[in-house]
């Protein structure tokens, strides 16, 4: 054989076997008469053998692999389709479980709590089909962080009862620029069937109210539906949640400066009437519809920490037992037990520093003082009624006293 023929006989067999090598890596094309098509159907069925023991079952994991800025309460779901789940496994990166519930018909798992912000997790899920065929999934994510969700601290609890007064307020942890977005992601409803309207005071604070205090004995429902809902650019709600709480009974209480006496009424009727001592001429007691907010038995009042403050920057008081105290406002006006005081000066005279005090005994341990009967018949959100003091109205926003404001000015207020 020349060299020539040579050359071509063996050129003619590489292609040859070039083209097994690419029936054979594709399984793909027609038999080749010149005997490749052996080894092409070969792989045809290899192939076709791998895909009938494929599970039918399709695993979905939420949020999608790699996601940031996932929410903390519904992004994360496993469900499967052409099957049923047998494991779900989710962890977050340094492996701590995650506690979750397959449901009853296996098609789907969830979370059992909220996850955490700023946290990477990982989820891994594996499922049957009717043939008892497994299919596996996996996926990982990051939930949103804190610097790009905001959190609205809310009052009063889930499950309490509170008084007449009681407003709902929201404190948001970050500026809202989108006031109405948020808004509509908030719901206030009476079982009495009040209108309820939320009026911002600032960027951070929104509270609801009702035109007049709310019906005794109502059931008031706040709604949080403000999950992926964007308050400012970039910053994103979390919170999905319900919270319910009663409306007590009507307790209304009026103070007056002038004739030092506080009525205490129970649908419009009085069922006591309590010697007080209001603020001095030089400390007037603001005037108003203020709303208790807190409630202790004993605390501590400085002067210095509501700028009363002697030369030397001292405060001109620092009581570190006063007893029955009840908040009236930010600022520091209370309703509170006074034991240091003659008793003399309860309904007769004015003396405090602006607060209104009821004569009790030091420990606050004796029932029997006015300022006890009070602090024990008294609930957070009851109104107390300041009259003829001589000073200014308190500020809406100094506490929970938006009833200080019209209802066309409150209304005003509102963002949607």
């Amino acid at each position: 054989m020349t060299n020539s023929k040579r050359r071509k006989g063996l050129a003619a067999a590489s292609a040859l076997l070039g083209g097994v090598l690419v029936l054979s890596a594709c399984s793909g094309g027609d038999d080749d008469a010149s005997g490749g098509g052996g080894d092409a159907s070969q792989s045809q069925q290899v192939d076709k053998a791998a895909a009938e023991k494929t599970s039918e079952a399709q695993i979905k994991i939420t949020p999608k692999n790699g996601s940031s800025n996932a929410s903390i309460n519904n992004d994360a779901a496993v469900t499967v389709s052409e099957g049923t789940l047998t494991e779900v496994k989710m962890t977050t990166a340094d492996g701590t479980a995650v506690s979750g519930e397959i449901s009853a018909d296996k098609t789907s798992w969830k979370p059992s709590a909220q996850l955490e912000r700023a946290t990477k997790y990982k989820l891994s899920a594996t499922a049957e089909d009717s043939e008892g065929r497994a299919a596996h999934e996996n996926s990982s994510f990051t939930t949103v962080s804190p610097d790009n969700s905001f959190i609205g601290t809310f009052t009063p609890d889930d499950g309490s009862t509170v008084g007449v007064g009681m407003p709902v307020s929201i404190n948001f942890d970050k500026a809202i620029s989108d006031k109405a977005a948020v808004q509509k992601g908030i719901t206030v409803t009476s079982s009495g069937g009040q209108e309820v309207v939320c009026h911002w005071f600032n960027a951070n604070r929104m509270d609801c109210r009702p035109d007049e205090y709310w019906q005794e004995g109502s059931t008031v429902t706040l709604k949080l539906a403000l999950d992926g809902v964007e308050g400012a650019e970039g910053v994103y709600g979390v919170q999905q949640k319900t919270v319910t709480f009663k409306i007590g009974r009507n307790q209304v209480t009026y103070v007056d400066a002038k004739t030092k006496q506080m009525k205490v009424t129970q649908d419009g009727k009085t069922v006591k009437t309590i010697p007080i001592s209001a603020g001095s001429p030089d400390n007037k007691t603001y005037e108003g519809q203020m709303v208790i907010s807190e409630k202790y038995k004993e605390t501590r009042m400085d002067g210095s920490t509501v700028g009363f403050t002697d030369d030397d920057g001292k405060g001109e008081y620092d009581i570190k037992d006063v007893p029955h105290a009840m908040r009236l406002s930010t600022s520091g006006t209370f309703v509170h037990g006074n034991y240091w005081g003659a008793k003399s000066i309860f309904g007769s005279a004015n003396t405090s520093h602006g607060c209104v005090g009821l004569s009790d005994t030091k420990g606050a341990n004796d029932s029997g003082t006015p300022a006890a009967w009070f602090y024990d018949h008294s609930l957070i959100g009851d109104v107390v009624v300041v009259q003829n003091t001589g000073d200014k109205t308190i500020a809406p926003d100094n506490g929970l006293n938006g009833w200080n404001m019209d209802w066309a000015q409150w209304k005003a207020g509102s963002a949607v």
